[in-house]
């Protein structure tokens, strides 16, 4: 099964436009089945399993509490899916000495890229009698992400991959921590990384800042010499730009930069 690839559509104005799901019967065949395949609980832990490094499926089966061969199977489903890949690896070692195993990983931007799907469709217009696929659209959000309701960030580069940071201020900062001006962020709502993403510029102020308003959420550049991306378009110094479910922000670019994907927020982009 071909995997359903984000929104790529780079035009002016291309994603402030109300995006209709195609009524082409192949293509909502696909877009059920990738439905399917991450709708298992199960399945949705092996991601989070291998979510860091390779594993073997009996390590994986341990970590989930199931057995061999369900795990097996939803592997199989996962790998058919394109969502995750399988390399040859060592096993560990036994009084027989070290075997050759099959590892699982996921693709490079696995997790990053079925939230982006999935929060594509999320905000599309559902053609008549389609009405179930937004919500096994939001079912499948809720159950990866473990909230549904509150709007985050998820981290998806350098050190703190992975990490969730959920928005619950008015005005959320973005940006590397300054040791020697501690107060300049609140660690309670602001997202604050730590010192090896080198390449996040935040001097003395934030790198970004998201403001929360009646219209949506903005996402403002705070003057930083790294630039401030989403979407991978860049925001001039100062400028604003509305941002949705889906969304991904690149603050800076290139190595010690970080991204984040953004999670419950609904709205138009633009």
């Amino acid at each position: 099964m071909a995997v359903l690839p984000p929104v790529t559509d780079t035009t002016p104005n291309a994603m402030t436009r109300t995006v209709v799901l195609s009524e082409d019967p192949e293509f909502l065949a696909e877009l059920s089945e990738y439905l399917e395949v991450l709708s298992s609980p199960t399945r949705l832990r092996i991601l989070r399993a291998i979510e860091h490094h390779p594993m073997e499926i009996r390590e994986i089966a341990t970590e989930i509490d199931t057995s061999y061969e369900n795990t097996k199977k939803h592997l199989n489903k996962l790998a058919a899916a394109g969502i995750i890949k399988k390399e040859a690896g060592l096993g560990r070692e036994t009084a027989k000495g070290v075997h050759p195993v099959w590892k699982f990983s996921l693709q490079p931007g696995g997790l990053e890229s079925v939230i982006t799907s999935l929060g594509v469709f999320s905000g599309t217009a559902v053609p008549a009698g389609f009405g179930d696929v937004a919500a096994r659209v939001r079912t499948v959000k809720s159950m990866l992400t473990g909230d549904e309701a509150s709007p985050m960030l998820l981290l998806t580069m350098g050190e703190e991959d992975g990490r969730v940071f959920h928005l619950t201020a008015g005005i959320t900062l973005l940006g590397r921590e300054d040791p020697a001006n501690a107060a300049l962020y609140n660690p309670a709502s602001d997202v604050v990384l730590p010192g090896s993403y080198a390449a996040v510029s935040r001097v003395s102020r934030p790198h970004a800042r998201l403001t929360r308003s009646a219209g949506g959420w903005r996402l403002e550049d705070g003057g930083s010499t790294g630039q401030t991306f989403v979407n991978g378009a860049p925001l001039g110094r100062h400028e604003t730009k509305t941002v949705a479910d889906g969304d991904i922000i690149d603050l800076a670019s290139g190595a010690g930069s970080a991204r984040l994907v953004v999670i419950g927020i609904p709205g138009e982009r633009g």
